[in-house]
């Protein structure tokens, strides 16, 4: 006779021991296409009210360049708002978009 508690309980201790599902680290290039020197780079998950910390920290990103923007916050979330700012001096407005990152290879931000 199969013995339902045993079973019960090696099914829980194993699911115990299982490995969570892990985050992937957000991996992509972002290109700076404008004119102007982008001074600062943000991202958050879509949906949450606060940006992020600066991606760009205490670099910047000049006209025609681009660098390589990993995102490795634990989150499981793939769509995610970028803020986009530029040198004062500039004449660009601060321009915001939603990409989908998990899918994204790179992106090029143009005026």
């Amino acid at each position: 006779m199969f013995d339902k508690t045993l079973f019960a309980g090696t099914l829980l201790a194993a699911l115990a021991f299982a490995p969570a599902a892990q985050a992937q680290d957000l991996v992509f290039t972002l290109k700076n296409g404008t004119s102007a020197v982008m001074t600062y780079f943000h991202t958050s998950p879509a949906g949450v009210d606060d940006w992020e910390e600066d991606v760009l920290g205490s670099d910047v990103l000049g006209p025609g360049e681009s660098v390589r923007v990993t995102i490795a916050d634990g989150r499981s979330q793939c769509v995610y708002d970028m803020r986009f700012e530029f040198d004062e001096d500039s004449g660009l407005d601060i321009t915001e978009d939603t990409q989908d990152l998990c899918k994204l290879g790179s992106y090029t931000i143009h005026e």
